[in-house]
């Protein structure tokens, strides 16, 4: 079975509590606190896989969650690490927010990419030991893992794709230039899910094609099985428009070149602006027929260049091959899905968003999901990082709120795990 999108909901590890423990030794009086760190959550990692075309893997399991870390021990133990639990997709998945619609990351190559976070593991007591406070009976608990509800769009990764009406010959182009075995038969719907192929055009020069099922009237608004995979031609970078020139059905193959055009415009209008190849199918049926003639005429009209083949008999695909390869040395790459998703961190925080307390004379905390993670994203360690989070503080307004408050230089602020010296 072909399954191109799906819903899954992710969740990263809890970071591991720190420890609350002093150290306890024969002969050794007042050892002090020894409480080890938690262990970090394990995160959920998207992995690319060339050898997977489908969504199938993810029909019946939808919901992922890595293993948390470890809680921190005595004796200055750390807590385990939670394994990061990596989920293969297809090359070509798009990945969206479930709630916005938002391009989260687009999986187009082999590249890991980290689809939620897991939390960090908290301090234990020992990081809390002060000349004024030598037996600090308390530890941070660990940070909650990232949790996502996203969806999964295959978007297929192929050069040209072949659109039209049904029973036009798609599939049959497809099998005829290249090793793909699409199913054909003489009725109409017979392509139920997309189809690829490697054409060779030249030495060293080949490109891959999709067959898509066909397009009628109304697919933009959800008719028949096109709407459904229409979203498999967005990436081509140039599309080959087959049309039935024999009239064989009845069918008037000018009509259908434009129904086919609007039904492109309608669902995409980058995707109807995109370079096409005009072929005109089913040739060996009607050679001097009526409806070829007019279709030829129109085309020439358009200023287009029209392929007559028969993808039957094979006569002009080799034309029709070449030309398709030169158009794509011209054209620039698969385009790749920009991504659109802000991370809440990144929008303005609200005063709901933020806890300040005074916990002491000299001692205060900050607290609130927007802070949680922000700091889950912040390498403090680092000059340039601890620069960021102290601009997006101020932005935020947290140092404003400390001084209406009555916070004193020198006084001590917690930031969950982390404490720093006011500085005005």
């Amino acid at each position: 079975m072909f399954v191109d999108k799906v819903t899954i909901t992710v969740a990263a590890g809890k970071g591991g509590n720190g420890a609350v423990a002093f150290h306890r030794e024969k002969y050794v009086a007042a050892g002090g606190p020894d409480g080890g760190d938690g262990g970090r959550g394990g995160s959920i990692v998207l992995l690319g896989d060339e050898n997977m075309s489908t969504l199938m893997d993810f029909r019946y399991k939808r919901k992922y969650t890595a293993p948390n870390g470890g809680d921190g021990q005595g004796a200055l133990k750390s807590g385990r690490d939670g394994a990061d639990l990596v989920i293969r997709v297809p090359l070509g998945t798009v990945v969206r927010d479930k709630a916005t619609g938002a391009v989260i990351h687009d999986m187009s190559d082999r590249q890991p990419f980290v689809l939620a976070r897991g939390g960090r593991g908290g301090w234990g007591n020992k990081h809390f030991a002060t000349p004024t406070r030598q037996a600090p009976r308390f530890a941070k608990p660990g940070t909650e893992g990232q949790k996502r509800e996203v969806v999964l769009e295959l978007k297929l990764l192929a050069d040209v794709g072949l659109v039209g009406f049904p029973n036009v010959g798609k599939s049959t182009l497809l099998a005829a230039v290249s090793r793909a075995h699409p199913k054909i038969a003489d009725y109409h719907f017979t392509t139920l899910y997309p189809n690829l192929g490697v054409v060779w055009a030249a030495e060293g020069e080949s490109f891959v094609m999709a067959d898509i099922p066909g397009i009628i009237e109304g697919a933009a608004e959800g008719a028949g099985l096109g709407h459904d995979f229409l979203r498999h031609i967005e990436r081509c970078r140039l599309l080959i428009h087959v049309v039935d020139a024999s009239g064989s059905e009845g069918r008037d193959p000018v009509e259908d070149y434009k129904a086919i055009n609007e039904e492109l415009r309608q669902y995409s209008l980058p995707l109807a602006d995109r370079p096409q190849l005009v072929a005109a199918n089913k040739t060996d049926l009607a050679p001097d027929g009526e409806a070829l003639a007019r279709f030829r005429e129109y085309i020439s009209s358009l200023g287009l260049p029209l392929y007559e083949i028969s993808a039957a008999t094979g006569e002009g695909l080799r034309a029709l091959t070449l030309a398709a390869a030169a158009e794509l040395r011209k054209l620039p790459p698969i385009p790749v899905f920009e991504e659109e998703y802000v991370e809440p961190e990144d929008l303005p925080a609200s005063p709901e968003d933020l806890t300040v307390r005074r916990q002491d004379a000299d001692l205060w905390s900050v607290e609130g999901p927007w802070l949680e993670r922000l700091l889950a994203r912040v390498n403090l360690s680092d000059s340039e990082g601890r620069a960021y989070f102290d601009r997006r503080l101020r932005e935020a307004g947290v140092f404003d709120r400390l001084e209406d408050l009555g916070v004193r230089e020198g006084d001590t602020v917690a930031l969950y795990n982390w404490e720093f010296e006011y500085r005005r």
